[in-house]
């Protein structure tokens, strides 16, 4: 009996007849030439069909999209030749045709009867479109969770690049500010400075200034009572006090005037060979002319006498520390003054046996118009020693001192030899 007259009885029979028909799956039967033989009504509604005639003695590939039909007719041979249970197409996507032309995705498990030595197929055919539409959405889905992890990811970085580029930002605001602070701070120390060196300055150009103008007012108004020419001498003595008020005010004016040129930047050292033995011996001599009663200006050398400095600036230098030496020494007091030039250094020692300087007054020394507690009673600026700092550092040098109250001072000013010839 052929096996479409065995499997029709089945199917009028009444329980497999309900099995086949109402299975929620396609089912189709062909045979070894891929003929269709059966259908289920679902798997004619799969494909869009009324009814089984339609499909029957017609083959399958009719209900497989055309690209797939050339090919198809072997993979059938194959399973006929070696026909097993299993799922068509694994790894692969399936597709089906309907009968107006529109294709879906299958789902296909292949099967097969044996009857009279001839293989029959039996295909259990699924739509999977549904199935299809939600793995394409999940798919959609992480595709879209990706672009938007990718997009936060970016977001995140480009976050974190403004947030360090405003930090650093930030950072920088706040050391300008630091920056401007300190500089505020620095300009109204220097204000603070500037108003107390304006205060220091009047009340010590006031004070200077008007002893020896009291000196040439009253010498002058002596002068003019003595007209007899026995009073002389009287005259003479006026005419020195004049002369010395006179030479007192230029000081204090030169003091002036070299303060404007070193803070000016207009002063320069002019290096040049000289004969420093001589120079001191010179000064000393000088000096000691306007000593006081019994004062004594001592004077030694050793090395060689040959050096490379500015002999004027040196010279003040030395006359400066020599009229302080001579100012705060009382009479009688000795004063010595020395010079040794070695291969490495020239050295100039001022040494007294003043007041001396208190541990207190020593930091301020060369600051513009200090002037020590213990001689305020003594005329001064108290600029020479801020002049005199500043000559030696514009020739390399330094200055050093050693004080006791009471007992002298000593002033060790260092030079390192400069080349001959150096320029200014």
């Amino acid at each position: 009996m052929p096996l479409r007259s065995v499997l029709q009885s089945h199917i009028e029979n009444e329980g497999f007849a309900a099995l086949f028909q109402n299975a929620s799956m396609g089912i189709l039967v062909s045979d070894e030439q891929g003929e269709i033989i059966l259908a289920n009504q679902y798997l004619l509604g799969q494909f869009g069909y009324a009814a089984e005639e339609e499909l029957v003695r017609n083959k399958v590939e009719m209900l497989i999209p055309k690209r797939y039909q050339p090919n198809h007719p072997s993979h059938r041979d194959d399973f006929v030749k070696k026909p097993h249970p299993r799922p068509m197409g694994q790894g692969i996507d399936l597709f089906a045709v309907r009968k107006d032309g529109s294709e879906f995705p299958v789902e296909i498990s292949l099967s097969n009867y044996n009857n009279d030595g001839q293989v029959f197929v039996i295909a259990f055919i699924n739509d999977i479109t549904r199935r299809k539409e939600i793995e394409q959405a999940m798919l959609d889905q992480k595709e879209e969770l990706a672009e938007i992890n990718l997009k936060i990811e970016e977001l995140n970085d480009d976050l974190e690049q403004k947030v360090e580029l405003r930090t650093h930002q930030l950072q920088e605001t706040l050391e300008q500010l630091e920056n401007t602070k300190n500089e505020i701070a620095k300009a109204l120390s220097k204000e603070k400075e500037l108003s107390d060196l304006k205060s220091r300055f009047v009340s010590m150009a006031s004070h200077e200034f008007r002893t020896p103008l009291s000196t040439i007012l009253s010498s002058a108004s002596l002068l003019a009572k003595y007209t007899e020419g026995t009073d002389q001498e009287k005259r003479d003595k006026h005419i020195h006090r004049i002369k010395s008020a006179v030479n007192n005010l230029t000081d204090i004016l030169n003091e002036f005037l070299s303060i404007g040129k070193i803070e000016d930047g207009k002063l320069i050292a002019h290096f040049t060979e000289f004969n420093i033995k001589d120079l001191a011996a010179v000064i000393c001599n000088e000096m000691q002319a306007i000593a006081k009663d019994g004062q004594v200006i001592g004077f030694a050398h050793s090395g060689p006498e040959t050096v490379c400095l500015d002999p004027t600036l040196l010279r003040n230098v030395i006359i400066n520390l020599l009229s302080n030496a001579i100012k705060f020494t009382p009479e009688l007091g000795r004063i010595h003054v020395s010079s040794k030039v070695t291969k490495d250094q020239v050295l100039i020692s001022v040494k007294d046996s003043g007041l001396g300087i208190s541990t207190d007054d020593q930091e301020h020394l060369f600051e513009r118009f200090f002037r020590g507690a213990n001689v305020t009673n003594i005329q001064g600026t108290g600029l020479g020693l801020h002049i005199v700092g500043k000559y030696i550092e514009l020739m390399n040098g330094s200055i050093e001192f050693t004080s006791v109250l009471e007992q002298g001072t000593e002033f060790i000013i260092t030079f390192n030899p400069a080349e001959p010839n150096q320029p200014s």
